[in-house]
């Protein structure tokens, strides 16, 4: 009993915080000022700078991380089609070669599982080790199995998928230690006026590297077809593929290895953030002399207040102890949750992607294209979806995120996601009619419009602010592999759910599902859980990262913070 008294008391202690309480300012003042003075100056200068070069250094260096993440984790499915044609050709079959069920989960898939390692690993790391030192390690993982990838060993179908699966694991080991080190670095550089711009330019670099994905494949298929002409599918089955095209999907996944291998010299030039150096390593000379140089100011080292706060055992509390769970838990449990729910509708876009790009007659049917026709066509048709609604979405967050906050785009984007997702899926025979296929695509592409200019930005953003110093790359890196489960219940529970009820009308190699409509009314269903577990997550706009966790104080002050933080949302 006493255990539901205080959950329920801590969930009403955060709807205060995120809704009602109207008085915030009169309130805050005294513990603001109080935290102004304990505040290391080092940490204040960071808080109070202008925007100057070194931020977009910081954005640029951090975000061709993500650049690279997102070029690697969705270029594979460029060339799924291709691998299928090249090493699972069926004579006499009237459709193109086509991966298995299972290969497919595992090409599709294991970067995914890796990536959901790395973010627990690395998270962990960065805490422990130190941001800096753990950055380069992740990069050239990441410069070295996206190259491996395109060298996958034999000629034999079994042996280039187990060794493309298994340098994609760790090419996505690598890019799980991407996201919790690159928004952590950037939410402590930034100031605290506009950091959530700043770690949100950082994930929308993610949009670019969709996009470069798109574009690569369309330049290096076009070239391959324009030197070596073939004929359909349906005319010459064995010389649709030509053999030149097994170099293509190699050249598209190595590619990704290139934007890695340019960032890591300015990665390694990097200073340890301040906040890591001071709070942490507990090192105030070198966090005073690293960000002097940094800020070109004169900064004070703070030696003593260094030393107080290492002598000071309650603010040293773990992930795993009673006074986390207290301040913490339901934070936790707020990032944990929504970007789960929010990955799982994300990546279920493979439901009817396909379904899209037939419907406005970007890809017709396989058999009627050769090998490098069908690359062209679906990078073509992926180029344009992330052009008009991946792109501009992330650049809205970007844009707005410090005017509106963090609660108010994620509640929006939710709101609006679980909206479309019912749009489409109630008068779901109504959309697959032919004349009605355009309001189809526009539904589709709104939902994932709202969903970057939302909880696909937000999700991110919010951990690298929330936790304390010693814990914030560890649960930033929870947070994220939360996400990355998601994302793959998402992108293969669903596709086997969404398979037509009529077990003569599934895809090849898979079983009777609940059909497309449904599957779609449950990932709205989603969308609104994802909704209502916002209201665990605290808004953080505008306030210094050591205020939002509440590092320099004690239990009772934290309590008093907690309950008069101030509303940031508008009744």
């Amino acid at each position: 009993m006493e255990q539901v008294l205080w959950l329920y008391s801590q969930v009403y202690r955060l709807w205060r915080t995120n809704w009602i309480d109207l008085s915030c300012e009169k309130k805050t003042q005294p513990l603001d000022l109080a935290m102004a003075r304990d505040q290391l100056q080092v940490l204040s200068a960071l808080d109070l700078a202008k925007t100057q070069w070194y931020h977009f250094t910081a954005i640029v260096i951090a975000g061709m991380g993500f650049f690279t993440d997102a070029y690697d984790l969705f270029c594979i499915s460029l060339v799924t089609k291709l691998l299928g044609r090249i090493y699972y050709h069926v004579d006499d079959h009237p459709k193109p070669g086509s991966l298995p069920p299972n290969v497919a989960a595992a090409v599709n898939g294991v970067a995914l599982c890796g990536t959901l390692v790395g973010q627990l690993f690395f998270g962990w790391l960065g805490d422990k080790l130190g941001r800096k030192r753990v950055y380069g390690m992740t990069l050239m993982l990441m410069v070295v199995c996206s190259i491996a990838s395109g060298l996958s060993l034999g000629k034999e179908p079994k042996a280039v998928i187990v060794t493309l699966c298994f340098f994609r694991f760790w090419l996505g080991f690598g890019i799980g230690g991407d996201y919790p080190l690159s928004a952590t670095i950037m939410s402590e550089y930034a100031n605290k006026k506009t950091r959530g711009a700043f770690i949100a330019a950082v994930f929308a670099m993610q949009g670019f590297g969709i996009l470069a994905g798109g574009i690569v494949a369309i330049v290096v298929s076009a070239s391959f077809k324009s030197a070596f002409k073939s004929l359909p599918y349906s005319m010459d089955p064995i010389g649709s593929t030509v053999p030149q095209a097994d170099y293509v999907w190699r050249i598209i996944l190595m590619v990704g290895a290139l934007p890695a291998a340019m960032t890591y010299y300015w990665r390694m030039k990097m200073p340890e953030t301040a906040r890591y150096t001071a709070l942490v390593a507990k090192n105030a000379k070198q966090a005073a002399a690293d960000m002097s140089k940094v800020l070109e100011v004169e900064i004070e080292a703070e030696e003593e207040k260094i030393e107080r706060l290492a002598q000071d055992k309650k603010g040293s509390f773990g992930l795993f102890s009673r006074e986390f769970l207290m301040r913490h838990g339901l934070h936790l449990l707020g990032t944990t949750s929504t970007w789960f729910l929010l990955d799982i509708a994300f990546y279920s876009q493979n439901l009817f992607q396909k379904d899209i790009f037939s419907a406005v007659g970007w890809i017709p049917p396989a058999q009627t294209m050769n090998a490098l026709e069908e690359v062209y066509r679906i990078a073509r048709a992926q180029t344009l979806i992330a052009l008009c609604s991946t792109v501009p979405g992330y650049w809205f967050t970007v844009a707005l995120i410090d005017y509106m906050g963090r609660f108010a785009i994620q509640l929006m984007g939710f709101a609006f996601m679980t909206i479309f997702m019912f749009a489409l899926a109630i008068p779901y025979d109504h959309w697959t009619k032919k004349e009605n296929r355009i309001g189809f695509v526009v539904m589709y592409a709104f939902t994932f419009f709202f969903a970057n200019f939302g909880p696909n930005s937000t999700t991110f953003v919010v951990p690298a602010e929330i936790f304390p110093a010693r814990l914030r790359s560890t649960c930033h890196g929870i947070s994220a592999a939360a996400g990355k489960a998601g994302a793959i219940i998402g992108a293969f529970g669903f596709l086997y759910a969404a398979q037509n009820r009529d077990r003569t009308k599934t895809d090849a190699g898979y079983p009777p599902g609940i059909g497309v409509k449904y599957s779609l009314i449950v990932l709205g269903g989603i969308n609104f859980l994802g909704a209502l577990f916002t209201f665990l997550v605290p808004e953080s706009k505008g306030r210094s990262l050591e205020e939002i966790s509440g590092e320099n104080e004690d239990e009772n002050e934290a309590e008093m913070q907690g309950v008069h933080t101030g509303r940031t949302v508008p009744v």
